[in-house]
């Protein structure tokens, strides 16, 4: 699943509007829409302040090219 559809769902299972969501991230209604159909490409610190708001983080995972799994 991609961020973008993780957002959607997560705001949807907590029962936000995509209204609210946007005013509670500071984040503008236009690029909620945009986000949650996965078009434009958001600024990190927009994502970190829309998962911020749904109780999520972004975490990396750095692997080793040279590991074989």
């Amino acid at each position: 699943m991609s961020i973008f559809a993780t957002i959607s769902t997560r705001r949807k299972t907590l029962g936000i509007s995509q209204n609210d969501l946007a005013e509670m991230s500071g984040v503008s209604l236009a690029t909620i829409k945009n986000i949650e159909r996965g078009v434009g490409n958001p600024s990190f610190e927009t994502v970190e302040k829309i998962l911020s708001v749904l109780g999520m983080e972004i975490s990396f995972k750095v692997r080793n090219p040279f590991d074989k799994q």
